[in-house]
């Protein structure tokens, strides 16, 4: 039961003191629950990223003063909130709502402002996320992926190199150094979005796999929610890769 999403970890439903499944016969975890329970984190999402959308930019096309705020917010929001949620997946019922409320904040105003830049980029990337979404479900479903244990290290292996390149860029960028290649529009910074818009949708078969899991082991009832959470964390990472590849692609 391993997955590349670090929300999704191979001893999430494994009870620390005993290390045994954590199980409850009478409310047990469904895979139609979590379905339902994603369905309605995505609601939430996109109810405060069209709101963060229509304050982000004008009438005009023009992006809003101090419209990155949602941005920012939602970012370190988000990322408190699902830091909180890891560690507490019994708070799931109630910090995985809250995560895609303020996800939405930050998805509605970093996609406002590649639309004012790229016309059409949302849509595209969005159609882009869904679909890859259905074909893998489907692909996964219908047992043309199989998640072997080296498919699962190979996965795992890449999101993690990728996580350490983008903190590695991250902290460089305080001292003015620029990782080179990432963050360009060459055919070589495209070739790197592609990959990792690869390795992100290869995480929604892990992902899809560890529910399958969590489901046949009759984890607890609040872990769809979990369950939820952590899928909604690959979606999201997903799109905004799809937006950093579409930019790159228009700006060629």
């Amino acid at each position: 039961m391993r997955s590349g999403n670090p929300a999704l970890s191979e001893s999430t439903f494994l009870d620390l003191a005993s290390g045994s499944v954590v199980t409850s016969p009478d409310q047990a975890m469904t895979i139609n629950g979590t379905v339902n329970k994603t369905g309605i984190l995505l609601l939430l999402t996109v109810i405060t990223a069209a709101f963060a959308w229509s304050q982000t930019i004008g009438a005009d096309g023009q992006i809003a003063p101090g419209a990155m705020i949602y941005a920012i917010g939602g970012a370190i929001g988000g990322l408190i909130l699902a830091l909180v949620t890891v560690f507490k997946k019994e708070w799931s019922p109630v910090t995985a709502p809250m995560y895609a409320l303020v996800e939405g904040f930050f998805l509605g105003a970093i996609s406002a402002v590649f639309e004012a830049r790229f016309p059409g980029i949302v849509f595209q990337a969005v159609l882009l996320t869904f679909g890859t979404l259905f074909a893998l479900l489907v692909a996964y479903r219908s047992g043309l992926i199989k998640v072997t244990e080296n498919f699962k290290l190979g996965v795992v292996a890449a999101t993690g190199g990728i996580a350490l390149l983008y903190l590695a860029s991250f902290v460089l960028s305080f001292f003015n150094i620029n990782v080179p290649v990432i963050h360009e529009a060459s055919w070589l910074g495209i070739a790197f979005s592609l990959f990792v818009v690869v390795v992100a949708a290869l995480n929604l078969v892990l992902d899809f796999d560890f529910i399958e899991n969590g489901a046949a082991a009759r984890a607890p009832k609040y872990m769809e929610w979990y369950g939820a959470f952590g899928l909604m964390v690959t979606l999201v990472w997903l799109y905004v890769e799809f937006l950093r590849l579409l930019s790159k692609l228009n700006q060629r």
